[in-house]
């Protein structure tokens, strides 16, 4: 499950951009893993195979806590993922002109979206904690009945998770920053998870390996779309995708610096490649040549043309 999750870890990060990725599909899969999670640490069997370590072996120890031990690290995982999802969130540069196509782009998320996923995500797993707090030290019997609500929870939400994705890449026609091979490892291993449950629990169980094949079935129809767009994009018949540019230090003022004013004196410092700084040096040659304030052009001495006797009528 670890090694899973690498590779969207990875794309992320070396993409510089979050870009392609659902903002709900963030919200919906870290929410249920919390709530998963939290269910499997609140099972009276879970609470009973903790306390058993304390008169077992070391290796049946880690044996009986690997089903914690998976739901876990599928929690750290993926919140690893939803704080890399706001970390190399594009809030659309608008002061930049060479990003004028993105801010105008109508399907990328705004930092309200991803401002109000954050805020319900930090939510929930406050929510969580407080009322698992609260239960522990008041109402001891209602914790059983808690995790269960939390089990119910995490189905639901892993039922739609991947919904706004698909609709997201089949809108963009484009996989972004969401990794295929994360998918490719995940989706069969969905299958055979479920087909695990099926074969302990049989038809009875349906309500456990149902969710499985389920969340495995969107996924692997997430995994169609994604290969279909590369090998479209790899074919020249969609276009690319925009690549992630570096990251803005919007000021207060208004102000960034990472983008160079009319006439700054090294605008070598601001590109980050030879065709950006072409451009840099076009748009300042521009700008000189409408300038309309001679004082303001390199060198000027002041406007020529203008007026200085103080006794006009």
């Amino acid at each position: 499950m670890l090694i899973s999750y690498l590779p969207q870890h990875f794309r992320i990060i070396s993409r510089g951009t979050s870009e392609g990725i659902s903002p709900y599909f963030i919200l919906l899969g870290t929410t249920s893993a919390t709530s998963a999670f939290a269910n499997i640490l609140l099972l009276p069997q879970s609470r009973q195979d903790v306390a058993c370590c304390k008169e077992l072996e070391t290796f049946h120890c880690v044996a009986g806590l690997l089903g914690i031990a998976q739901l876990g690290v599928q929690w750290i995982c993926f919140t690893f993922i939803f704080v890399l999802f706001l970390v190399f969130f594009r809030y659309n540069p608008a002061h930049d002109p060479d990003s004028e196509e993105l801010a105008e782009e109508e399907d990328q998320p705004r930092w309200q979206t991803a401002l109000l996923v954050a805020s319900l995500t930090l939510l929930h797993g406050l929510a969580v904690i407080v009322i698992t707090g609260i239960l522990s030290t008041l109402a001891k019997d209602h914790l059983a009945t808690w995790a269960n609500v939390l089990g119910v929870m995490a189905a639901l939400l892993a039922a739609v998770q991947y919904v706004p994705q698909i609709w997201m890449t089949y809108h963009l026609k484009h996989v972004g920053s969401l990794s295929i091979p994360m998918m490719c490892i995940q989706t069969p291993g969905g299958f055979l998870f479920a087909a695990s449950l099926f074969a302990r629990l049989g038809l009875a169980g349906w309500s456990s390996w149902g969710i499985f094949v389920l969340t495995a079935t969107m996924q692997g129809l997430l995994l169609y779309l994604a290969i279909y767009y590369e090998i479209q994009y790899r074919n020249g018949l969609v276009k690319a995708p925009i690549e992630s540019l570096p990251p803005s230090h919007l000021h207060a003022n208004g102000f960034d610096d990472d983008i160079p004013g009319r006439y700054t004196s090294h605008p070598e410092h601001y590109a980050h490649s030879p065709d950006h700084l072409q451009t840099i040096l076009d748009r300042q040659d521009s700008d000189a040549a409408a300038e309309t304030t001679p004082l303001l052009k390199p060198g000027g001495i002041g406007d020529p043309h203008r007026n200085f006797d103080t006794n006009r009528g």
